[in-house]
C-alpha cells in the first residue's frame, strides 16, 4: 500500500507540471495583445500616460505582464516566481494573486463539497433501493427521476430552486452577500442549500445509475448466492456483500466526476454571486487580469488532482487487490 501511494504521489506531482505548463502556454496563444489592452485601458483612464511614450508603456506593460523576452525565458521566469512563492499581482486589484485565490477557495470548497454530498446522500440509498426492487413500478419510477436529473440543465434547476423558495420563504436569503462558513454556519448552510441542490441532482442522478448497475450485477455472483445460502438476511447481503464489493467502482465514479462537479460550481457561482473561484475566473478572464488567470487556473487544476490521488488512496483501501496489483505492474 505504501509503495502504491508513493506512486500516486509522484505521478500527480508529474500530471501538475505538465497541467502548470499547459496553462502557461494556453495563456500566451490566446488571441490578442494582452500589453496594448492595458496600455489601452491606461490612456483610456488618464493613468500614469504624461510623460511616457506609447514605446515605453507597452514595455512597462509586457514586464508587468511577464511577457518579455523569448517563450522559454518567460517559463523560466514564472518557473522560478512559482519556487519562490510568488504568483503574482493582479492587473485589476493590485494585491497578490494567491491571496485573492485564498479569499475566494473556501466558498468553492463548500459550494463543492454540499454538492458532492447531497449527490451522495441521494445516489446510494436510491440506487440500492432501485436495485433491490428490480423490475417493480417503484425500480422504474426511480430510474425516471435519475433521467430527469441527468437531462435537467444544471441552471434551469437552479431557478426552479430560487423561485420555489422565494415563493415559499422557507430559507431566509441575505441580499448582503454570502458569510463565511466559520462566520455563521447555519446562514452559509442556508445560502448555500439551492445552488448545492442543483448541482448535486445531477451528480446523484449520475451516482444512482451507476450504483444501481453495480448492486444488480454484484448481487448475481455465487458468493453472493453463497452468502444467502447460509441464511443471511437480505439486508446483510446487500449491504455487508453487495455495496462493500461495490465500492471501489463508485469511488472511482466520484473522482471521474470531479472535474464536472468543478465545472458546475462555475455556472453556480456565476449565477448566484457566490465569490467563489469560478466567478473570480470569469472576472479574470473579462478583464484580461493574466497573472490572475493562471494562478486560478493552477489553483483548480491542484485541486482535482488531489482529489484524485485522495480518490485513488481510498479505492486501494477498499480493494487491496488495486494496490498489489499497481505495485507489480
Amino acid at each position: 500500500m505504501t509503495t502504491y501511494i508513493i506512486r500516486r504521489i509522484f505521478l500527480n506531482l508529474a500530471v501538475i507540471f505538465i497541467l502548470l505548463t499547459f496553462v502557461f502556454v494556453s495563456v500566451r496563444i490566446l488571441p490578442g495583445d494582452f500589453a496594448a489592452e492595458q496600455v489601452a485601458l491606461r490612456q483610456f483612464g488618464g493613468a500614469g500616460v504624461e510623460g511616457e511614450s506609447v514605446e515605453d508603456l507597452m514595455a512597462e506593460a509586457r514586464r508587468a505582464l511577464g511577457l518579455h523576452g523569448s517563450i522559454p525565458e518567460q517559463y523560466g521566469r514564472y518557473l522560478r516566481d512559482l519556487a519562490r512563492g510568488d504568483f503574482g499581482i493582479s492587473l485589476a486589484t493590485r494585491e497578490s494573486t494567491i491571496t485573492e485565490t485564498g479569499e475566494a477557495f473556501p466558498y468553492t470548497l463548500q459550494l463543492g463539497g454540499m454538492i458532492l454530498l447531497i449527490g451522495l446522500v441521494m445516489a446510494i440509498p436510491l440506487g440500492c433501493l432501485s436495485a433491490w426492487q428490480k423490475g417493480t413500478r417503484l425500480d422504474a419510477a426511480l430510474r425516471v427521476l435519475a433521467m430527469l436529473g441527468l437531462a435537467a440543465p444544471i441552471f434551469w434547476t437552479a431557478t426552479i430552486g430560487t423561485l420555489f423558495v422565494l415563493e415559499t420563504g422557507i430559507i431566509e436569503l441575505d441580499i448582503l452577500g454570502y458569510p463565511g462558513f466559520w462566520q455563521d454556519p447555519w446562514g452559509s448552510f442556508q445560502l448555500f442549500l439551492i445552488p448545492a441542490l442543483a448541482g448535486g441532482a445531477g451528480i446523484g442522478a449520475i451516482l444512482m445509475r451507476l450504483v444501481r448497475s453495480e448492486m444488480i450485477a454484484v448481487m448475481g455472483t455465487d458468493y453472493v448466492r453463497t452468502a444467502r445460502s447460509k441464511g443471511l438476511t437480505e439486508a446483510t447481503v446487500a449491504i455487508h456483500h453487495g455495496f462493500r464489493s461495490s465500492l471501489a467502482t463508485i469511488i472511482t465514479m466520484v473522482g471521474l466526476l470531479l472535474a464536472s462537479l468543478l465545472s458546475g460550481t462555475i455556472i453556480l457561482e456565476t449565477m448566484f454571486n457566490i465569490p467563489g473561484m469560478g466567478q473570480e475566473m470569469i472576472t479574470a478572464i473579462g478583464r484580461r487580469d493574466v497573472p490572475m488567470v493562471q494562478t486560478l487556473a493552477l489553483t483548480i487544476a491542484a485541486m482535482v488532482v488531489f482529489a484524485n490521488l485522495v480518490v485513488d488512496i481510498l479505492t486501494a483501501m477498499s480493494d487491496p487487490r488495486i494496490s498489489v496489483e499497481a505495485s507489480e505492474a
